[in-house]
């Protein structure tokens, strides 16, 4: 006697893994709400890192004039060419929030940048342009609003964690700051800052006359 079996088709198995899933997802928000067992399947943070290490030392010789705060709102929209934001696609509402300085490199300075006179009560310095350093995120102050995601996205969330999406905006944000402090005079204002510094400490040391000049 022979007994045939029936393949399963495989829209059923799809629909068994959904199924399966969401009756995952239930039971735990079931164990979440549930008087009592809160702390019984409470997550724990247990911090196993390791001593950070030296690698490097680095001799700075630029005086730090001047510091900017700066915001920006990132919206960022990934689609797909052929199907539906439901069904495919990510966007992110993105606050980014940090630092970008501007200073001088004194160690630029040459023999030849640095004129006194015989009586030492007269001084000229000619110094660099002020620039701009890397724009720092402040993990603090910086968050996601919303996030948006296709149904294809949100189910592979769910078997692996995708840091891409989240360093993306990241990236974004940082590059427009960076372009904010460009657009802005805060170079201006690091070399108005290293000139009064500068006036200040060789007016201590006697010179009556300091003149500060900023070359390319």
């Amino acid at each position: 006697m022979t007994t045939s079996l029936k393949r399963v088709p495989g829209w059923a198995k799809l629909v068994g893994a959904l199924v399966l899933v969401l009756a995952v997802l239930f039971a735990g928000l079931r164990l979440a709400v549930l008087p009592g067992l809160g702390d019984l399947f409470g997550e724990e943070t247990h911090d196993r890192s390791g001593p950070a290490l030296l690698k490097s030392i680095q001799d700075i010789s630029r005086y730090e004039a001047a510091s900017g705060n700066f915001q920006v709102v990132v919206d960022l929209e990934k689609d797909a060419k052929y199907l539906p934001d439901a069904i495919r696609g990510t966007r992110t509402l993105y606050v980014g929030a940090g630092t970008v300085d501007a200073y001088v490199d004194m160690g630029a300075l040459g023999e030849d940048d640095v004129r006194v006179n015989e009586d030492r009560t007269s001084a000229t310095i000619e110094l660099p342009h002020a620039a701009l350093g890397e724009p720092a995120l402040d993990p603090d102050r910086s968050y996601a609003v919303s996030k948006q995601r296709g149904l294809l996205d949100r189910l592979g969330d769910l078997f692996s964690d995708n840091p891409n999406d989240e360093r993306a905006v990241q990236r974004l944000a940082a590059k427009h700051i960076g372009e904010a402090a460009q657009e802005s005079e805060l170079t201006k204002r690091a070399e108005e800052n290293t000139t009064s510094m500068l006036e200040g400490l060789l007016r201590s040391l006697g010179f009556k006359e300091v003149r500060v000049t900023y070359g390319s």
